[in-house]
């Protein structure tokens, strides 16, 4: 053989050599999670107006567009969408080769059935203005509205879950119970299996589109206990912990390979009167909604329990959110506070009733109670699990005040649309010209006019004293010395580690 053709020889068999796999994940991540996981937040059909299902969705599941690293609306499922000029038609291309985890593809059939089960967070506003959903064949799904409506995308994306694709056939099979104990998605990871009250159990989907996880198992532990999470992150028993607050927030930066890491979030907290709508109650009147804000020294709290990450704010909808209106500050002025409860007829103060918060966040409220006592203003403390207080939040079981918030995507429609509008999944009464201006904001299709009218509805709220602003929360989470990307802070207003997929252990 010529040497020339030993050449020819040899690049012939380069040639014939297989493109190197990528590579099998390996390793496992355990979160010490702060709240009870509930099985509902496995089905994105339930997605209440909170971000907390999000934790598990970007694991699990798939959207048909989502908030990505540098794209608020990234495709996923959906490989492309157009619009049609009047603003009426949506069409959207399917990625060729998604699958479920049980090997079945993504037609447009799941994603009209996904979009007809889905009964979570602004439901009924997304079904009232969509006409109709048409699967012109496997590979397109088309959405016709009712008229324009320029909010289609963020609360079809963002605001809710209906975006988020579960598989028909299966779910049909299974029914919605047997789909909340063991689902089935088209995201990273599969589930394996999960204990109520302990933990949740993940395994990295190799076929998934995007790319190949490099972590395989996932492990989700059930730490309701501040003290316990630091605890499991110092020994290694975790290598995430969630919400690390206050003096363990200081420890952890003190301890030698942890990290503190630090985000703040579209993650509104704000105190809701749900009795301001009851002349007979002391909430009723303007005068002590006032009253119980001032009596509030946000600062200080700020400072004890987030080492002063959080941001003050005088609204419950974030600044950073589209629409968002920057609302005058509540100043901390309890001679003032005490002055307003007398003009009320308050002298001695009053009984405020339940203060209803999530356990989570009990510290916080135990603080602001402490606050208003001074002032005069006596509510009972009644923390309750996160799934529990959001349920009887929705059901509108709770009384007297609420300790609430979201970090939810979306805009300032979306979270008027959930907290504000007197039919807002959340809302436990509202006032007939903030209603009207919601709902001719709507359908504007002229930007500047559509911000003018969610400024005004904005201002309303401040002046009426709806609710009282705490923060846009400072979320503090500790970091082992295993993990080499976390995925927190790497998608923009996202609470958790995401993408799943993106997340690397350190090299052994």
């Amino acid at each position: 053989m010529t040497r020339r053709a030993l050449v020819v020889v040899l690049l012939l068999q380069g040639l014939l050599i297989p493109a190197s796999a990528p590579a099998a994940p390996e390793g496992q991540l355990t979160w010490a999670v702060h709240v009870s996981i509930a099985p509902t937040w496995f089905d994105p059909a339930e997605t209440p107006g909170i971000i907390t299902p999000y934790m598990f969705l970007y694991a699990l599941h798939d959207a048909m567009l989502k908030p990505m690293p540098g794209n608020p609306q990234a495709p996923s499922l959906a490989e492309s969408w157009s619009v049609s000029k009047d603003g009426l038609t949506y069409d959207f291309k399917l990625r060729t080769g998604a699958k479920f985890h049980n090997g079945e593809p993504v037609t447009a059939e799941d994603v009209k059935f996904s979009y007809e089960r889905y009964k979570g967070a602004a439901a009924k506003s997304l079904k009232d203005r969509v006409a109709g959903v048409e699967t012109p064949d496997p590979g397109r799904v088309r959405f016709r509205l009712k008229a324009p409506w320029p909010d289609f995308l963020t609360f079809y994306t963002s605001a809710t879950g209906a975006g988020w694709i579960v598989p028909k056939k299966y779910v049909e099979k299974i029914g919605d119970d047997g789909y909340k104990k063991s689902p089935v998605g088209a995201g990273p990871y599969k589930f394996v299996s999960f204990t109520p009250g302990i933990e949740l159990v993940l395994e990295a989907f190799e076929a998934y589109w995007r790319k190949t996880p490099s972590i395989k198992r996932l492990v989700f532990r059930v730490v309701p206990e501040d003290t316990t999470r630091l605890a499991m992150l110092k020994r290694g028993e975790a290598d995430i912990a969630y919400s690390v607050r206050g003096a363990l927030a200081e420890e952890l930066v003190r301890t030698p390979g942890l990290k503190l890491a630090t985000l703040v979030l579209p993650a509104n907290q704000w105190l809701v009167f749900t009795d301001q709508w009851d002349p007979k109650s002391p909430w009723s009147d303007h005068r002590v909604r006032l009253a119980a804000n001032l009596a509030i020294d946000r600062k200080a709290i700020n400072q004890a329990e987030t080492l002063g990450h959080s941001r003050m704010t005088g609204s419950m909808i974030p600044q950073e959110f589209e629409f968002g209106w920057v609302a005058p500050l509540y100043p901390y002025d309890p001679a003032k506070a005490k002055q307003l409860l007398a003009e009320a007829g308050y002298p001695n103060g009053f009984d405020g009733g339940e203060y209803t918060s999530d356990v989570a966040y009990g510290s916080v409220g135990e603080a602001i109670a402490s606050y208003w006592k001074v002032v005069g203003i006596r509510v009972q403390l009644r923390p309750l699990e996160r799934a529990a207080f959001f349920a009887q939040y929705r059901e509108k079981k709770l009384r007297n005040v609420i300790q609430s918030g979201t970090a939810a995507f979306g805009n300032a429609a979306t979270r008027i649309e959930a907290f504000v509008h007197s039919k807002g999944i959340f809302a436990y009464g509202g006032y007939p010209d903030i209603d009207g201006l919601f709902d001719e904001q709507a359908s504007e299709l002229d930007k500047k006019k559509r911000e003018a009218i969610l400024h005004k509805i904005q201002q309303l709220v401040h002046e009426k004293v709806m609710y009282a602003p705490i923060w846009e929360l400072g979320w503090l989470n500790g970091v082992g010395p295993r993990v080499a990307e976390s995925g927190l802070g790497l998608i923009p207003m996202h609470a958790y580690s995401a993408p799943y997929e993106d997340l690397k252990l350190k090299a052994k």
